[in-house]
């Protein structure tokens, strides 16, 4: 049994919760880092963990999560969409792989989202990304509090749920107990990862 395979969905929410722990308080272990690691890693790779995140320059996954090389699976778009490829590589890393959790992270003042919020219309390939976070602002228009903060919940949320019942193979997973999929939040005030119930 692989590393990745060894370990279940909640003990790998807790490794990430543990090293956003460290990452905030500046205790970043950086582990895994090492040349040892590198030479280990060419043969092959387990992470434990599938982030689904957004391009963001501020929000490197393995830094806010304080884990080192091969231990996640990083998908990456602006506004966390996925699509077509994106779909294909959480696949790939679920069931070739072994990754057990899947954490679909927005952040705070997420530019994607505030572009679907506030701007009728955006230039060339830009509205396709928008256009998969319309249903955020959407459902959040007119609600109380701010209308990007709420847009970026709720799009977390509607990308969690719209992995969840992504079939075949996620759905398939998620029903027989074999990956969990979350949503998170990094605030990019103080560096802390907020875990959606």
């Amino acid at each position: 049994m692989s590393k990745a395979q060894s370990i279940s969905p909640d003990e790998s929410l807790q490794r990430l919760k543990e090293g956003n722990k460290r990452f905030i308080e500046g205790k970043s272990a950086r582990p895994r880092q090492d040349p040892a690691t590198i030479r280990n890693l060419s043969k092959g790779q387990q992470p434990f963990a599938i982030i689904m995140g957004c391009s963001d320059s501020r929000v490197p996954s393995e830094i806010i999560f304080d884990q080192g090389l091969g231990d996640l699976f990083i998908v990456r778009t602006a506004g966390q969409v996925p699509a077509q490829a994106s779909f294909g590589s959480i696949e790939f890393a679920d069931r070739v792989l072994g990754a057990k959790l899947i954490v679909v992270l927005g952040h705070t003042s997420c530019g994607a989202v505030a572009a679907a919020v506030n701007v009728p219309e955006v230039p060339g390939h830009i509205v396709h990304l928008i256009n998969e976070i319309k249903p955020a602002a959407l459902n959040t228009k007119g609600k109380p509090g701010d209308h990007v903060t709420n847009a970026i919940y709720e799009n977390v949320r509607l990308q969690v749920q719209k992995l969840r019942e992504l079939e075949p193979v996620l759905a398939q997973d998620v029903k027989a107990g074999k990956i969990k999929i979350v949503g998170a939040i990094y605030h990019l005030e103080d560096g802390r990862v907020e875990f959606l119930p």
